[in-house]
């Protein structure tokens, strides 16, 4: 892996922090009532569909079996439908989605290692 690769899982993995530590304590239904949290949290997807945008494409290759190009096109929709959005399905992905993407990640990094 490249030092751009590998800067940008580790920053992947940063806003994964963050958004973990936004929800924490969190369900569906505190977080469709909180605003800020639901702003935050679409904020810091935005910035990880950014930011596997700009993984290379071999390494996004090598690594496959993660979704990217859903990953991204979360990142679209987000930013362009945000007053469309469906809160219930960013929860979702909040709940399942990057705590998959987190573990991967975690892999990929120690297989580096």
């Amino acid at each position: 892996m490249n030092y751009r690769d590998l800067h940008i899982v580790k920053k992947i993995l940063s806003e994964i922090t963050i958004v973990e530590a936004l929800i924490d304590g969190f369900n569906l239904e505190r977080f469709l009532k909180d605003e800020r949290t639901k702003r935050a949290a679409c904020m810091t997807l935005i910035n990880i569909g950014e930011l596997v945008k700009n993984l290379t494409e071999e390494f996004k290759s090598n690594y496959n079996l993660i979704p990217w190009r859903a990953i991204a096109g979360m990142r679209d929709i987000t930013v362009h439908k945000y007053q469309t959005l469906k809160m219930g399905d960013v929860w979702v992905t909040l709940e399942n989605d990057i705590p998959n993407l987190k573990l991967n990640l975690i892999g990929i990094l120690n297989e580096q290692k």
